[in-house]
Formats: structure tokens, sequence, C-alpha cells
């Protein structure tokens, strides 16, 4: 029976994932449908999904169809530069249609990357009402742990320390892609990484180095890590009847602060002095209700959440999400800023952020359904769709063939000629720029699919930057 619910629970939140997904993509579309007409263009086919039609139908001269894959849609426009590696040959030769002016073909351009900007300000308004889920992590810029000899540990980070600055950046939180620790250390590029922090109310400066995972050819490679973990919650969510630590006596609302005589900032210490001596008995002191008292607990093999028998002593920990209400504006420059920043790093020549960082339809739909999973996935989801509607909006009005930006371009081209370009020439560099385009996403959904749940990609080594392959 669980393994049924379990099935039905996949191809329910899956359904909503491709709901969601095609939602964003046909809005795009919908936008081109909606210019041409207004425009006075010919719409040969409005197309939901591809690959071979499942149904379709021509309703006052226009073809609406369903495709057998799942992903997006399209909208025909033979008056517009050639896209039939994409959507196949037009029915109709276009030497028989009217001209259109650069002006109709630039509206019609503009339009699926407006629909998509509008779409990501309706939803910003819908997180600012229901509000956004937000987590410890992304409030915090406190170091919990420090990973026992990695570079943060060697350049003197300890846990407690509160980053004000990574790189020369100001940071409001740990991870995330605006003003966060994680991005700025990624984002680096020197040998070593200038650390702001705030340790007893001094402030100071300390330089890191950092250490990138060791990767096969096939495999993303590694970004830069210095090896510490948020500062987190410790408060005790729920004890196991029948634990260790029911019997020493802990309780839901127990902060522990510290384990084996130091204190802790995150749940990680507790977790690792159990793995490395499970036999040992476990020093840690409770504060409860401005009271400390310390207790000694031995752990036992209980099962885990993942469904394995672990040593532990039976406590689940406090995880309250709390729900942030940020404006539209604020939703819209923050997305903005993360597609600059990963545009940034992707062209700067000493950045390791690439290409294989970057997520194709694959990539997406794996977030989405991790959102999807949570109990406040549709207001995470719905957060998320404000960064793809941006994204997709600004993406596509980059100057290149194919895109929505490039048709723009070779209609203002146009209007400087006062003729088209010729049109075989048109094809030859919207066919090129096309298959540029699909191999770009066959390559990054080649990464996206080992990131899937049934790849384990784990067993990677953390390389100091001092040797070469950490260089």
């Amino acid at each position: 029976m669980s393994h049924l619910l379990q099935i039905l629970n996949f191809i329910f939140v899956l359904l909503e994932v491709v709901v969601l997904f095609n939602l964003i993509i046909i809005a795009h579309e919908w936008g081109h449908f909606l210019a041409a007409r207004w425009r006075g263009l010919k719409i040969e086919e409005f197309g939901v999904w591809f690959g071979k039609p499942i149904w379709k139908k021509e309703i006052n001269g226009v073809v609406y169809s369903l495709g057998s894959i799942p992903a997006g849609g399209f909208v025909k426009l033979p008056q517009l530069a050639p896209m039939d590696i994409i959507e196949g040959e037009a029915d109709v030769p276009r030497e028989t249609l009217p001209a259109i002016s650069p002006i109709d073909k630039s509206i019609v351009a503009f339009a699926g990357p407006l629909f998509s900007f509008l779409l990501a300000v309706v939803m910003a308004y819908m997180v600012y009402f229901v509000g956004k889920p937000v987590s410890d992590q992304e409030k915090t810029t406190t170091i919990g742990y420090v990973e026992p000899g990695s570079p943060a540990e060697k350049a003197g980070l300890r846990p407690g320390d509160r980053i004000l600055e990574v790189d020369g950046h100001p940071v409001k939180r740990f991870n995330g892609m605006i003003n966060s620790v994680v991005w700025f250390i990624v984002r680096s590029e020197g040998e070593k990484i200038p650390f702001k922090i705030e340790r007893d109310g001094k402030i100071s400066t300390v330089e890191s180095g950092w250490v990138k995972q060791t990767h096969k050819g096939w495999e993303r490679s590694g970004l830069r890590k210095v090896q510490i973990l948020p500062a987190l919650s410790t408060k005790i969510g729920a004890v196991e009847p029948n634990s260790p630590a029911a019997g020493a006596g802990l309780q839901p609302g127990d902060t522990i602060t510290h384990v084996n005589g130091q204190a802790i900032f995150t749940p990680e210490p507790l977790v690792e002095a159990i793995e490395k001596n499970p036999l040992a008995p476990v020093a840690i002191t409770i504060e409860r209700a401005g009271e400390w008292r310390n207790v000694a607990i031995q752990p036992k093999p209980l099962p885990s959440e993942e469904g394995k028998t672990r040593p532990r002593i039976g406590i689940a920990w406090d995880r309250k999400i709390t729900l942030d209400y940020p404006t539209p504006k604020q939703q819209i420059v923050d997305s903005v800023s993360s597609i600059g920043n990963m545009l940034g790093a992707l062209f700067s020549p000493k950045s390791d952020v690439k290409a294989q960082h970057f997520s194709g339809p694959v990539g997406i739909g794996r977030i989405y359904y991790a959102m999807f999973e949570n109990e406040q996935g549709w207001r995470l989801a719905l957060a998320f769709s404000v960064f793809f509607n941006v994204n997709l909006a600004l993406l596509n009005l980059l100057p290149l063939p194919v895109l929505d930006g490039g048709h723009i371009v070779l209609a203002f081209i146009e209007s400087i000629r006062r003729k088209p370009v010729n049109i075989k020439v048109l094809e030859m560099v919207q066919s090129a720029c096309a298959l540029v385009l699909i191999g770009f996403i066959i390559y990054v959904t080649f990464f996206d699919i080992q990131d899937l749940p049934w790849r384990n990609l784990g067993g990677g080594k953390e390389v100091p930057a001092a040797s070469p392959a950490g260089k």
C-alpha cells in the first residue's frame, strides 16, 4: 500500500511540474500569437508541446495542435525569420506571403518576452500576498560549522563568526545568488578569499584558501568551497519515545548549546560526535527556560528518516519555516541581479562557473519537483517561477539569431538597409544558430541527468587550491 501511495504521489507531483512549466512557456508563446494577430501576420500553427501531434484542428485559418512531447510550445510565423529546423517547414511558400514592416516584426518578437515578464509580475504579486518560505540559512551569515582540516579552519574561521564581507562584497545571507556567502566564494577568482568577520564584538579580516571537488570528464566540474556551514537552530522539535534522549529527560523546546564541552551553532557537531564514536556517551548541555543542564547520553541504533538504522539519540530538530513577504519590485530586481551574476560569471575568463553549470528543461524540472515535494512546495515553486519568467524574458532578448532578440536585430538591420535580409542567407544563419541552441540544450541536459535522484555522484574528493587540480 505504501509503495502505491509513493507512486501516486510521484505522478501527482510530476503532473504539477509539467503543468506549471508548460504554463510559463505557453504564456511566452501566447504573447507572440496575440501580437501576430494584432499586426496581421500569417499564423500557420499554434502548437502546445513538440513532437508528433496527438491532436490537431484548424480554426479560422490557424492550426492548433497538441504534441506528444510535454515540453513548451511554439507559434509558426512564416513571415518572420525561418525557424524550420525547430518548427518544421512552412506550409505556405514564403515568397507568396506579403512583406511585413520591421516594426511589426519587432513588436511580434518583443511580445513573447513581454508576456513572460508580465507573468513574472503577476506571480510576484501572488508571492507578496501569500508569502515566500524562508529557512534559517537564508537569514544568517553566521558560521555554524567549520570542517576539520578545511581551508576555513586553516585560515582561522570559527563557528560563531559572523561574516560581513566575502571577497570584498557585503553579504546578507548564507545561500543563494544575491549577496550571499556561498555565491561570493564560488565567484571569487583569486588564490585566496578574504573574509571580513565579526567575533566577540571585534571586526577582523582573514584570508582563506579553497577546495574544489574532483570530477570525471563527464561530470560537472566542482566549484569553490571553503567547507563551512551556516548556523542553524539547535532547538529540539521532537523526542522519540523510548529513545536515549527520552531516557535522559530531553524535551521538545530544549536547546542544545554544547556537545562534549564545545559550543555548537548547528546540529552538525552532534552528528559528527556520534558518527566518530558511536559506542561512547555524548556529553550534552541543554538550555531550558533560562536554566542549563548537563547530561550524558549513550546513542543506540535507531531507524532514521532515510529508512536506515544508525546510531542516534532519538531527536528531531525544530525546523520551523517562516514566511517572508518581499515586494514585487524586490523580487524582480533580485531575479534580474541573479541572471546578471550568472552571465557575468560565465563570461569572466577566470571564473569557475561554466556553461555546464546552467540548467536546461530537465534541470529546471528537477528543481520544481524537489520544491513540490516540500509541504510549502507551491509557495516555493511560485517564488521560483518569478525568477524563471524573468530569466526567460531576458535571455530571449539576447541579440542572437533564433532568439527573440535576434529577430529584433534583424528587423533593425532591415530598416537600415530598407530591404529584407536575403532569405537564403537568413535560412543558413537561422539553421546554424538553431543547431547551436539545440546542441547547448543537449549539452546542459547531459549534466542535468546526472543530478537526477537515481544518479550517485558521491565519492569525489576535495582538492586544495595549492594542488594542480585545485587551480
